[in-house]
């Protein structure tokens, strides 16, 4: 037996630097922005400068007004300085700075990234070591949020949103432009695409430190030269403050207002009123809150996914890849009625848990509010990465794509506000009337190239889209009373968000049709879906330019080699090659089949 050495080791990880835009993606270890631990430990330390202040308000009074406030005997800045130990104070104070300091210089280093053409790794602790990885196949979304003190100092932190509880991963912080960059690279390997186009871009031209500071605080929030959006819809300011004042939480404000108004008018107590004054506060809050976060609202179609932007002092915005969305519902309550609203929902695999996001928005809402044009131009930009592929195949184009679910576009357009049979829709029978009094006109069901549609609700209206592809399973209930009239009810079971697709009051067969034809369709659409690798079929639609090299030449020959090496093993004997595990041969019927593993 010979003795053959192994590989030399690999290299050590180099070090690089997150504060500028740089290609971050080339699997080396990474540290995030310099400012990191100021950002991160900031927080505490304005926590000891406010109790040091709080302490040092009977000396400010006493310094501008001499005798003008009254001497509090438990300060404990005064029995420092009456005992004469201000400087061991001072001392003790600056050591802890500094320690501080130490500690959070020690955790911004112990703190690495590094991204690969699979994952996403990042460790961190000091004492207690964390790692954490993110497949990029199992990417849900990608968001970027700029509070307001990290984005006067031109940070941002990068969320990588992933399938299961307490799932993402952090990056916080790095540089705005880079972590811009990040993003954009890390969809692109995500998405199976051949080359990055942003790496040919021409340089950001700079105008020094404080004007590019500045130009970034009052910048945009979407610029769509720099994402290539082709589509872009916009919330009017408008309408959101009126949509907000016409909302549930409003009715239940002044039901409760009427209700002490009341209480105080026949009891004659006063006292009751002191309860409504944190009520009010509360309340205000909370709408200055949402107003604030949902003003700028932009939804835009890019090469890399659904880009969700809002925000106006600090802002947020996420990438959703196609096929991510599981399903939608467009919903509209009694009170948006007379204006013709509508808000649009999705049902995402992720969720943060532990409070570790905050953009829980954007993970569920599309279109806060909008007219039936703006439904109309939200799932034209929606549904050709959800239903297209299962209508037009994995091999189509973009125009081909739209064109797939351009039908479904247009049923769920005409079927916001119809009942009955109107549209192909399969009702709920008279006797259904016994469950659903109103809605049993309107509550129904039809298919559409790519997508099971759900029409449900007289008062509150909705329409729900589930895609074929991302349907998990079907369920059929028939409780006593059901049974009784003849009647069943279907959910077709999707990842848990705040979309419910499930029906009721359905006639039994129809209901079981409905099972049916939903398993059956779901099974083929699934097998021809490529969503996950959305850009490879840009790689393979994409023209081979025709070679014009020599008989001979290194090129060739090298090329040769290459694809030698890269054809399948033969098996001993000669017979049929051996193909790695995953593949498929040529011709075969589940050729366009993803591989194990892929998200969906």
């Amino acid at each position: 037996m010979t003795f053959r050495p192994g590989p030399p080791p690999p290299a050590p990880p180099h070090r690089g630097n997150a504060a500028a835009a740089a290609p971050l993606t080339d699997g080396e270890w990474h540290r995030m922005h310099p400012l990191t631990p100021l950002l991160k430990g900031g927080i505490f330390l304005i926590v000891i400068l406010g109790y040091v202040l709080n302490s040092l308000r009977d000396q400010l009074v006493e310094f501008f007004i001499p005798g003008g406030g009254p001497q509090d005997d438990g300060d404990p800045v005064r029995y420092v300085y009456e005992h004469g130990v201000v400087g061991w104070v001072l001392l003790g104070v600056a050591v802890l700075l500094l320690v501080l300091l130490a500690l959070f210089t020690l955790s911004w280093r112990m703190h690495e990234f590094r991204v690969t053409g699979e994952i996403v790794e990042v460790r961190s602790g000091v004492l207690f070591r964390t790692n954490r990885k993110a497949r990029l196949d199992r990417i849900q979304g990608i968001n970027i949020s700029r509070p307001l003190i990290p984005r006067i100092f031109g940070t941002a932190k990068l969320e990588i949103a992933q399938a299961g509880n307490d799932a993402n991963v952090q990056l916080a912080y790095l540089g705005v432009k880079a972590a811009d960059d990040l993003r954009q690279r890390i969809l692109v390997l995500a998405s199976g695409a051949k080359d990055d186009e942003r790496q040919h871009d021409p340089a950001r031209a700079s105008n020094g430190v404080l004007q590019d500071r500045v130009d970034e605080i009052f910048s945009p929030e979407l610029d769509p030269a720099a994402v290539r959006a082709t589509r872009i819809v916009k919330v009017h300011p408008g309408r959101l403050i009126a949509s907000m004042l016409l909302s549930g939480t409003t009715v239940f404000i002044l039901a409760a207002v009427a209700a002490m108004i009341v209480s105080v008018a026949l009891t004659g107590e006063y006292g009751i009123l002191f309860g409504l004054f944190p009520a009010v506060i509360g309340a205000g809050g909370y709408y200055v809150r949402k107003f604030s976060r949902s003003l700028q609202y932009t939804i835009a179609e890019t090469r890399d996914g659904i880009r969700i932007g809002f925000g106006l002092v600090s802002t947020s915005n996420e990438t959703l890849p196609p096929g991510r969305i599981h399903a939608v519902s467009v919903a509209q309550p009694l009170l948006w009625r007379p204006f013709g609203w509508w808000d649009v929902r999705i049902n995402r695999a992720t969720n943060a848990g532990n409070g570790a996001s905050n953009n829980q928005q954007v993970s569920s809402i599309v279109l806060p509010v909008g007219t039936a044009r703006d439904v109309r131009e939200v799932l034209d930009i929606i549904l050709p990465g959800l239903v297209g592929t299962a209508v037009a195949g994995p091999a189509a184009s973009q125009e081909q794509l739209r064109e797939g679910s351009a039908e479904a576009v247009d049923v769920v357009d005409d079927s916001l506000t119809t009942t009955g049979d109107h549209g192909g829709f399969v009702h709920s029978p008279r006797r259904g009337a016994w469950l659903r009094p109103f809605a049993f006109r309107r509550n129904g069901y039809r298919f559409v190239p790519g997508a099971v549609l759900l029409r449900l609700g007289a008062v509150w209206r909705s329409l729900v889209i589930v895609p074929l592809p991302r349907v998990q399973s079907v369920k059929v209930s028939q409780g006593p009373l059901e049974r009784a009239l003849r009647l069943a009810s279907v959910h077709v079971q999707t990842v848990q968000g705040p979309v419910s697709a499930s029906i009721g009051a359905l006639d039994a067969r129809d209901a079981q049709q409905l099972w049916s034809d939903t398993s059956s369709r779901a099974v083929e659409a699934a097998a021809a879906d490529t969503s996950h690798r959305w850009r490879e079929r840009e790689a393979r639609l994409a023209p081979v330019a025709p070679a014009a090299a020599p008989e001979w030449s290194p090129e060739r020959r090298v090329d040769a080699v290459d694809r030698e090496q890269s054809s399948p093993a033969r098996a001993p004997g000669g017979a049929e090659p051996v193909r790695p595990t995953g593949t498929v041969p040529p011709g075969s019927p589940w050729g366009d089949t993803p591989p194990p593993g892929a998200a969906r």
